[in-house]
């Protein structure tokens, strides 16, 4: 800390941890000759293009080595750098260079692992933090987004925004708390086996929501037992005051509730008089007040119960309650929808085997006096379970009142034949071509009063046929 003197005003600037606070959170070693008083950081970044003036840049080692971009951080203003004890044994010329930059150089065994613990370490600076994890097969972000909504009707919250959500994602955002904060909000997605443990040890929540336990990433976990394993390692650390939410109807409730604190099994008992509105969301009441819900599908009013239970707990009203639920407003490729010449429901920020399922149902159901129209992508990411997941996609488009399908991708060019009696077309690839194809196949067959559902994996990136209709 060090005081900036300017006339009569004294601005204090304070580094988000001390030198010696960062040393031991990392059991670090310090390369450069950077004393106490001058070491100073404001934020943390992996990613080189990202790093501002006085930045922590931490260098990962994947498909490529972040080693190689230290010099970027380095001119984009980073204050402190990280390098493994691996890489300054041998580029001992490099690590003087960065040392007659400025920078604090610290060296690390592994850097991934020194930025998990650099911020747990962190959020032990605020031991008041109320702390909230969210995880699930499908609908974290949604749920979290509502969460968000609903609790700073009451408090001052901070959470991760997007998607950041992973093994970096997460220990990244909880270097946006500060001391105004009341309640953190942050979703951990999972990857792989054990990263669900790993981002429970960076936030240690006392507070947990499981969305669901469906077949994301089943191809690399193999099972949805697998799975239920891995999603239940968000209550790892609850104690007996910690609070779970879960679905009550979910296959693996009971399994998921065998778990320390209070979990408690989330039903639609909490409501009453339920309406589903189609596009335009669903109505119920709660606690004797009609509440509006603008997030449209049964599985988002289901997101929103778990919400409920947790704002019920942590002492909400229920004015504040019905105002956060009424005012949630709908996220990039979640069920958003889109009105241009026809109208849009854009659900393709991501797919699995049970996201599809409901976003084919959904549409199925609502109420339309034009045509309904499903644009339907690739599911990544299911290994050995692709090709049937695909095929029983294909099956319930079959069954359903669409007017017409177009699949778009490899896998879902495979299940096409399976659909008999709508009209159909597919596209294998999915360049900027095939997106045409699939733009041009729109304008010919839709009018204004159509509905035309957009859902595949991110990867396939949908959004583009919407572009391409601009």
């Amino acid at each position: 800390m060090f005081d900036v003197l300017g006339g009569d005003l004294q601005i204090t600037k304070k580094s988000l941890m001390t030198l010696d606070e960062v040393l031991k959170a990392v059991d670090g070693k310090l390369l450069s000759n950077t004393q106490e008083s001058d070491f100073y950081f404001v934020d943390v970044a992996c990613d080189s293009r990202k790093v501002k003036k006085d930045f922590i840049f931490f260098p990962l080692i994947g498909t490529q080595d972040g080693h190689d971009y230290i010099p970027q951080a380095i001119e984009n203003g980073a204050s402190v750098i990280f390098v493994t004890d691996y890489f300054a044994d041998f580029h001992n010329q490099q690590i003087k260079e960065y040392k007659k930059a400025g920078v604090a150089v610290i060296s690390v065994g592994h850097t991934m692992y020194a930025l998990q613990r650099l911020a747990a370490s962190y959020v032990l600076k605020f031991p008041s933090l109320i702390r909230i994890g969210i995880t699930g097969s499908s609908g974290k972000t949604t749920t979290k987004e509502i969460a968000v909504n609903v609790l700073s009707q009451k408090y001052s919250v901070v959470y991760n925004e997007g998607n950041l959500n992973s093994e970096t994602g997460l220990p990244l955002s909880v270097f946006k708390i500060r001391e105004n904060h009341q309640v953190g909000i942050f979703e951990m997605g999972m990857n792989r086996k054990g990263e669900i443990s790993e981002l429970a040890s960076v936030l240690y929540p006392q507070y947990g929501i499981i969305t669901n336990i469906g077949t994301a990433h089943i191809g690399i976990l193999g099972s949805k037992q697998n799975i239920a394993e891995e999603k239940k390692q968000i209550f790892k650390f609850f104690n007996s005051k910690s609070h779970g939410y879960i679905p009550a109807d979910d296959d693996f409730a009971d399994f998921l509730s065998e778990s320390k604190g209070e979990i408690k099994k989330v039903s639609q008992n909490l409501i009453s008089d339920v309406k589903f509105l189609g596009l335009e969301g669903s109505s119920f009441s709660y606690k004797n007040q009609n509440v509006k819900f603008p997030l449209c599908g049964k599985y988002n009013l289901k997101n929103a119960l778990s919400v409920i239970a947790l704002a019920e707990d942590l002492g909400l009203s229920t004015e504040e309650i019905k105002n956060g639920l009424e005012t949630v407003k709908t996220i990039f490729g979640r069920n958003q929808i889109v009105k241009k010449d026809f109208t849009f429901v854009l659900d393709c920020y991501n797919a699995n085997p049970d996201s599809m399922k409901a976003s084919v149902e959904f549409c199925s159901e609502v109420e339309c006096s034009g045509k309904k129209v499903f644009v339907l992508a690739d599911m990544l990411e299911l290994g050995d379970e692709s090709d049937s997941a695909h095929k029983e996609i294909a099956e319930l488009v079959e069954k359903s009142n669409v007017d017409y399908v177009i699949f778009f991708g490899e896998q879902m060019c495979k299940v096409k034949d399976f659909v008999l009696s709508k009209k159909v077309d597919g596209i294998s690839s999915r360049d900027e071509k095939a997106v045409e194809f699939v733009a041009s196949k729109l304008r010919e067959f839709c009018s204004k009063d159509d509905i035309v559902l957009l859902k595949g994996s991110r990867g396939m990136q949908l959004e583009r046929i919407v572009e391409a209709l601009n």
